[in-house]
């Protein structure tokens, strides 16, 4: 009997030793957690990964690290994440082009935007503008549509890249104004602005966020812009609404998505130090002056925004021909 006691005690010591150490291992974060940014680093992704990296490292105690893994326009990291273990370690930047327009337009794309991925937090979204260069002859949207139905040639135009937001918008504005234009494709946003700058291309529609240093240099000249209303930082620039285009009102917006499966509580915790960051005042005026603009949405509020964008672009991708039939 003694010696059952004896073996009971042991077990219960070990027990209470082993207690602790299963609990440490359960509590989340309890090593460094990976953030995968899928584009060049120094633009409006990798800026916004390392503002979330800084925040949750504060918030939780622990590393929060940004990895850039460009190519394939952010598919790459994407599907990297999207087939990791939901277990917290990993997330991915996002944006409307991979979760809105690319499934709609390459249907292999190789993932499902709303089931693949358990969707976060929204960071903050540029609108497109539509720049030419101060030296252009053309002031106003009017006098780009006037140029569009007297040149006698499409207008050449740059975007961030072939089935971008601003490629599309640029179509699409097109195909509404009754004017002929041609899209040059560039591996990025920087190429297409030097060359219109340089006088080798009628417009750019690019994000304000991307354009903002030509603007506030006044090299370039914002036309109008896809934002709902007008930006504070940029009051002189009208929006394609106000100027009878109520459809063309859009942004190009950057999330944070992890793997589907994650549990809910960590995405909930995550999702309300995002919503803290975007919120801070300091924030908010350094992404104001950089054209881009947060907004806050909770976990349901944000998959719920990301159907709405995925069925409202639909149509407009099918009118462009960009839709895959």
């Amino acid at each position: 009997m003694r010696r059952l006691h004896n073996m009971l005690v042991a077990a219960a010591c070990l027990a209470a030793a082993l207690t602790p150490i299963a609990g440490r291992a359960d509590e989340w974060p309890s090593r460094p957690v990976r953030i995968v940014n899928g584009f060049a680093p120094g633009g409006a992704a990798d800026v916004l990964a390392r503002l979330a990296a800084d925040q949750l490292s504060i918030a939780f105690g622990q590393q929060f690290f940004v990895e850039t893994r460009a190519g394939a326009a952010g598919s790459i990291a994407l599907q990297f994440v999207a087939h990791a273990e939901p277990d917290g370690y990993n997330f991915v930047i996002t944006t409307l082009s991979l979760l809105a327009l690319t499934p709609i337009i390459n249907p292999k794309a190789g993932y499902d935007p709303l089931n693949d991925l358990t969707h976060i937090a929204y960071l903050a979204g540029s609108p497109v503008a539509f720049l030419v260069s101060t030296a252009s002859p053309v002031k106003s949207l009017g006098d780009l549509v006037a140029r569009g139905k007297t040149g006698g040639r499409p207008l050449t135009f740059s975007s961030s890249g072939v089935g971008s937001n601003g490629h599309l918008l640029a179509e699409y504005f097109g195909r509404k104004a009754g004017i002929p234009v041609e899209h040059v494709p560039y591996k990025g946003a920087s190429q297409g602005l030097t060359d219109l700058i340089g006088g080798h291309l009628d417009f750019s529609a690019q994000t304000v966020s991307s354009g903002s240093g030509l603007i506030h240099g006044h090299t370039a000249l914002a036309l109008a812009h896809t934002f709902k209303t007008r930006l504070p930082d940029y009051a002189e620039v009208p929006t394609f609404a106000e100027l009878g285009y109520p459809d063309l009102v859009s942004t190009n917006w950057f999330a944070l998505a992890a793997p589907a499966g994650l549990p809910r509580d960590i995405a909930e915790k995550v999702n309300r130090e995002i919503v803290k960051l975007v919120q801070r005042p300091d924030i908010q005026k350094r992404l104001r002056e950089d054209g881009l603009v947060p907004e806050s949405f909770d976990v349901a509020e944000f998959r719920a925004f990301i159907a709405g964008e995925i069925a409202r672009w639909k149509p407009m991708l099918k009118e462009t021909g960009f839709a895959a039939q």
